[in-house]
């Protein structure tokens, strides 16, 4: 019981910014935190709920309404994943050989096309985000855990493209098949609850995020070989924009429907 709670507190130490009673980062400590992962998730989910329901009556402005939606997920992860999304662009965007774009998700310095795609991003999501609506806006919220089901998922399935690094150290302490069983039980139960709220939205982004994990995978192999923290940050941030467009676009369906 006191690993499971070490692995609890090491889950929001590494992956939030929220204060965590310290915990020895052991192996035997490490062991499950995956498998609370997805627990990240629901608190950037409550407070994006929280703010989307609230906050229009308290901002004035939909332009500040929207950026504040945008800004809660950086602010409860402190970007870590955001670091990710920028290493692996300059990488992709080097067309360097295997090795070399594995050194550079090492390199510390933001290239030119880190800082592109990071506006880029921010304008899209901006984009998404003015569309949404409060009858979609439970599903988004919910999409925060179903990323995280994801990723944590495949840290324990998917290969490795190198031996170090905190995805490495993360994998080699796990309990890979209960960690497996851990983020598939917290996925299915995710998108049971984005469809039993509404079925449409719900399909378009489980599909949103499934779809982003096949090309997680593929891109992964084909690229570096396997996976890394960093491009587990990247595919987290990827799969929450698609699935918040996917939502979007089947709040569209549904009122052309209507």
């Amino acid at each position: 019981m006191k690993q499971i709670w070490n692995s609890f507190k090491i889950a929001f130490a590494m992956y939030s910014k929220i204060p965590m009673p310290k915990s020895d980062w052991t192996k035997e400590n490490m062991r499950y935190t995956m498998c609370f992962f997805p627990a990240v998730g629901l608190v950037i989910g409550g407070l994006t709920w929280l703010w989307g329901v609230w906050g229009r009556n308290l901002a004035e402005s939909h332009i500040f309404y929207t950026v504040i939606l945008l800004l809660i997920p950086v602010a409860v992860t402190g970007g870590i994943h955001l670091d990710g999304l920028l290493d692996t662009s300059d990488a992709l965007s080097s067309y360097q050989e295997r090795e070399r774009k594995l050194e550079i998700l090492k390199d510390s310095h933001a290239g030119a096309f880190a800082i592109i795609i990071g506006i880029t991003y921010f304008l899209l999501y901006f984009g998404i985000y003015s569309e949404l609506t409060l009858q979609g806006l439970p599903v988004v919220c919910l999409s925060f855990v179903l990323s995280r089901c994801f990723s944590g998922l495949s840290i324990a399935a998917f290969p490795m493209a190198k031996n170090t690094g905190l995805a490495a150290t993360f994998s080699d302490g796990a309990q890979k098949q209960t960690v497996r069983i851990t983020t598939v039980a917290w996925g299915l139960l995710t998108i049971l609850l984005m469809c039993l709220y509404q079925p449409l939205l719900g399909a378009c982004a489980a599909i949103g995020g499934m779809a982003a994990f096949v090309f997680y995978y593929r891109m992964s192999m084909k690229q570096f070989g396997g996976i890394t923290g960093d491009l587990a940050g990247f595919f987290l941030q990827i799969c929450e924009l698609v699935m918040a467009l996917c939502v979007v676009a089947g709040e569209i369906l549904l009122r052309k429907m209507a």
